[in-house]
């Protein structure tokens, strides 16, 4: 019983071609999480008349990954017995490669990761820097013989039940940490498939996004190289404290959600569409977006 967590904020470019690659495969949830959408992602996903869609839908912007940790609840939720992750931007023709991804978590594996540099041709000077920080946190965790640059920040991704169960929320939230704690907790990382970064299709993104994206994944890689060393978290490099897009991440919004799921509260009944059902709240959240 397998979930498939998509966040998505203002994808109704590529949210329909995302759902039909999922949708063709053997899943039972598909977990929708949309956060601070202003276009049509909502009315598009709920076009499709498939009970295993699930959107979790929240007004504000829950800022960069914690729409991951926010689905990752709700699978635990749920009780998946699996999740794949996949941004609601990748719209290329990656089906084979999450089924690569589903497989080597039935085979054993607990964080399934991808390749999405197989070949390294010539990068920009920022993208080098991002590269060198993911390098330097997996030969950090000893994991570079077997991950190279791999990281669950980029690419499709998957988690058994017992590291979705297990990991700390937070890990999920911050993706470098993921590597920190599954290697901390004795967990089977592996690379299960390669998507050169161009066929994931995801669109190109304006040089501010670029380098606040930037300082974002160095200052996470730093956060889980302090981990490991056993100092002090730092976002800190010299002089310059990397935080990017850290500091709109909405962990208290994501605390909110952890508590509704254990209560079943309005804030819970207030933000869940599931197809198929007549929930009033639901109808209210589809009626003040669009």
């Amino acid at each position: 019983m397998f979930g498939v967590i998509i966040p998505a904020k203002n994808e109704e470019k590529s949210i329909l071609a995302v759902l039909t690659t999922v949708l063709r495969l053997p899943i039972s949830y598909i977990i929708l999480v949309l956060n601070g959408c202003t276009d049509r992602t909502l009315e598009l996903a709920r076009s499709i008349p498939d009970t295993r869609i699930h959107i979790l839908y929240f007004s504000e912007p829950l800022g960069i990954d914690i729409p991951r940790a926010v689905g990752a609840l709700y699978a635990r939720h749920l009780g998946v017995t699996g999740a794949l992750f996949v941004d609601g931007d990748m719209s290329g023709d990656i089906y084979h490669n999450l089924v690569q991804l589903l497989t080597s978590i039935e085979s054993g594996v607990d964080v399934a990761l991808t390749n999405c540099y197989p070949y390294i041709p010539h990068r920009q000077k920022l993208a080098n820097l991002v590269l060198k920080f993911r390098s330097k946190l997996n030969r950090e965790l000893d994991l570079f013989k077997t991950l190279g640059l791999a990281t669950p920040t980029h690419g499709p991704h998957a988690l058994s039940k017992h590291a979705l169960d297990t990991l700390p929320i937070k890990a999920i939230a911050i993706p470098p940490l993921t590597l920190y704690w599954a290697k901390e907790i004795g967990f089977s990382i592996k690379v299960a498939t390669s998507i050169p970064h161009e066929a994931l299709h995801s669109p190109r993104k304006h040089r501010r996004h670029a380098r606040l994206i930037a300082e974002t994944i160095i200052g996470d890689c730093l956060m889980g190289i302090a981990l490991s060393q056993a100092i002090p978290m730092t976002r800190s490099l010299g002089k310059h404290n990397l935080l990017g897009y850290h500091p709109e991440r909405r962990f208290d919004l994501l605390r909110d959600w952890q508590e509704s799921l254990k209560s079943q509260s309005l804030f819970y009944e207030q933000h869940v569409i599931i197809p198929g059902t007549s929930n009033c709240a639901s109808r209210e959240i589809v009626n003040s977006s669009v």
